[in-house]
């Protein structure tokens, strides 16, 4: 959620390069921002609720100048989203600042011993606790002071950490909170994301839980837990900013949306060979699938829809038995898990800590795990026991869109593997699957010339508060995702449910003007969903569906119709998302909304 960067270098660049990867960082979601520098041995302090150009605008007049720093980006846990609740934290002293993501659960109990001691706290949060703790703890050495406020401390947490007695350093440590390193010539950093320091390098180490790391411009030296001094794999970033800019776009929201038929591209050619099989590498060449008796998926939010399209693949493809949880509540559900369970874990980020919770849950247990992420070297990544990754690109709007048609295709493919390596399905059989899928980014392409379509219709339905999506079987999974989209981007309270839901409550609600969004793309489905449709019209309902053009029952009964192609019974969803999509985005646009920013949401969400 929140956004660290740090800097040291061979300049007195702080604030220019620490305000820089903040910008890169605001698609994370966030209230607060703020920056400390170490100037003329003195920690120099200045934070600003609301978006980051108050801190900008603040500093403008005011010339810093420093080699090293540590900024941030908030988004509030404990306490309002005020200036004094703005990170960076400092000690009484002014000696010690402190950024941090995550949460400090003993706070309370830390916080009262240190007001004993005369501390006294300037803000809200569980953050300056640490601050003050370091300050208390502080024995001249920053990495046996790190240690010390780490056995006191409980929780997750990305701690990045300047002293004014060491005006050339910064000590961080993590744990179940994400922090790199960025790896520069005569210049270090670090960050909570890899946007906010491509611009400077793209050599990075990924921090473990537990690491501790003394960081100086011209050398980085790593800490296991038992503090010993380690080395460190660094990565290159193979991406580039071109993917995390918006190209002409409007809005990043829109650019992604349109950059699907590519991604998916992208993915098919990574998975699938010139010889039409489906290949993942040496990925599973230790697991032995014919054990399993049992697959779950584990996600939360729009990865948890795309793990119910996947939950519809393994059981159709493959007939074996699918659950799949919120992985919010997988942990306190008492899971049946052993050696016979295969456990999917889906996160766009890598990172999101109800997921590696379930994920290490699922480990303890004996099960295998699958991560089917979009980040390389996220820490869910390097957890499970085989990752996958669904090769997306940078994803910079909070509202997942290209991330989620790459998971689902991702998923077809993994139940294909399994179903052809376990001769469910034979060889003229896998082909057939993949001339659907093949069929997929000419499809999605298709729908995105309907684009002005859509927004027209947007614009009849942009001022309704409320309104409904239904759908049957798979479609139920798509519309579940379409009302999700409504939801994070346009404030419009929106619900999905079976359509044949219907009759057992929410028809209730259904009066005059009511929206309701109805997705029908299975032959099987199609006069029920025209029944259903006609139910609710009947009680002064507008209709708009997203349809095959021959599921004609379904279009003479709708006031508004967006066609899709048909692209086989399991795919042709992955392509009605788009127009759910679309329509959210355009609907957010005329009401004049922050689409790639919405209130109260984060991109990456790193705690319970």
């Amino acid at each position: 959620m929140c956004g660290i960067v740090g800097y040291v270098g061979n300049d007195e660049k702080a604030v220019e390069i620490i305000l820089d990867g903040l910008s890169k960082l605001e698609y994370r979601g966030y209230d607060s921002a703020g920056i400390a520098v170490v100037e003329n041995g003195e920690i120099f302090l200045e934070k600003k609720s609301g978006k980051l150009e108050n801190l900008v605008n603040s500093l403008k007049e005011k010339d810093i100048f420093s080699n090293v720093g540590i900024g941030h980006t908030r988004w509030a846990t404990h306490g309002n989203p005020t200036d004094r609740n703005a990170h960076p934290h400092c000690s009484n002293d002014g000696k010690v600042a402190v950024v941090h993501n995550g949460i400090i659960e003993n706070y309370s109990i830390l916080k009262d011993e240190l007001i004993k001691k005369g501390y006294i706290f300037n803000s809200d949060t569980d953050t300056e606790v640490v601050s003050q703790l370091f300050s208390e703890l502080y024995t001249g050495n920053l990495i046996e002071t790190m240690f010390k406020v780490k056995e006191r401390i409980r929780g997750s947490y990305a701690l990045g950490i300047i002293h004014k007695d060491y005006p050339n350093k910064i000590i961080c440590a993590r744990k179940e909170s994400p922090l790199i390193i960025g790896i520069g010539e005569n210049k270090k950093f670090i960050a909570s994301d890899v946007p906010a320091i491509l611009k400077y390098t793209r050599d990075v180490i990924f921090l473990d839980n537990g690491e501790v790391a003394l960081i100086e411009e011209d050398k980085v030296t790593v800490l296991d837990e038992n503090k010993n001094i380690i080395d460190k794999k660094i990565t290159k970033i193979e991406w580039d900013m071109d993917q995390a800019t918006k190209n002409g776009y409007p809005h990043f929201m829109l650019k992604e949306i349109e950059e699907q038929p590519q991604m998916i591209e992208k993915t098919l050619s990574a998975y699938i060979d010139v010889e039409g099989h489906i290949n993942f590498g040496r990925a599973f060449d230790n697991i032995d699938f014919n054990k399993f008796n049992e697959i779950h998926i584990i996600a939360c939010g729009t990865a948890y829809h795309a793990g119910l399209q996947g939950e519809f693949f393994f059981k159709k493809i493959n007939g074996l038995r699918t659950n799949v949880d919120i992985a919010s509540e997988f942990r306190y559900n008492d899971p049946f898990l052993d050696e016979k369970s295969l456990v999917i874990f889906l996160s766009q980020s890598g990172e999101t800590l109800d997921t590696l919770m379930a994920l290490k849950l699922a480990k303890s247990k004996g099960a295998t795990t699958i991560a089917i992420t979009n980040v390389l070297g996220s820490t869910i990544s390097r957890e499970a026991d085989v990752v996958i990754y669904t090769l997306a690109g940078v994803e910079i709007s909070v509202a997942s869109t290209k991330a989620y048609t790459t998971q689902v295709v991702t998923m077809y493919l993994i139940s294909l593997y399994l179903a052809y390596r376990n001769k469910k399905i034979t060889e003229e059989e896998l082909q057939k699957y993949l001339d659907d899928v093949y069929k997929l980014p000419e499809n999605v392409g298709n729908i995105l010339l309907q684009k002005e379509r859509i927004s027209n219709i947007a614009k009849k339905i942009y001022k309704k508060d409320r309104g409904f999506y239904l759908g049957r079987g798979i479609d139920d999974k798509t519309a579940k995702e379409g009302s999700l989209k409504m939801k994070e981007i346009s404030y419009i309270h929106t619900e999905a449910f079976p359509a044949g839901e219907l009759k057992h409550g929410p028809i209730a609600l259904i009066e005059e003007g009511t929206m309701v969004v109805v997705v029908s793309t299975q032959d099987s489905m199609v006069e029920k969903v025209a029944s259903n449709i006609k139910e609710v019209r009947a009680r002064g309902a507008y209709v708009i569906s997203v349809t095959k053009d021959t599921h004609k029952e379904v279009r003479d009964v709708s006031d508004e119709v967006v066609i899709v192609n048909d692209n086989g019974m399991l795919l042709t969803p992955v392509l009605s998302v788009v127009p759910l999509q679309l329509l959210a985005y355009y609907t957010a646009v005329h009401k004049g909304l922050d689409v790639d920013k919405p209130r109260n949401l984060a991109k990456s969400v790193t705690v319970e």
